[in-house]
């Protein structure tokens, strides 16, 4: 884009288009400023959560995949 072309163009509008121009550049910059702090916002919640690393130390946890498969057959085995 060019900017200075950009800038003559809304210089050439009548008064009330230019306002517009500009109230719509200012909705732009709401919007998009809104948008990035709500993205900031989800990302800082989720890594400030206390279920974050709650497993951590544990060892039975070591083997994810057999510790599932266990809990599932001491669940659902109807032979046990």
């Amino acid at each position: 884009m060019e900017e200075n072309k950009i800038y003559d163009d809304i210089l050439n509008l009548p008064p009330e288009a230019q306002r517009q121009v500009s109230d719509f550049v200012d909705f732009l910059k709401y919007r998009y400023q809104k948008s990035q702090q709500a993205s900031q916002t989800r990302k800082d919640r989720i890594i400030d959560s206390p279920f974050i690393g709650i497993w951590e130390n544990r060892k039975d946890m070591a083997n994810s995949t057999r510790w599932v498969r266990n809990l599932r057959k001491s669940d659902w085995d109807v032979n046990s």
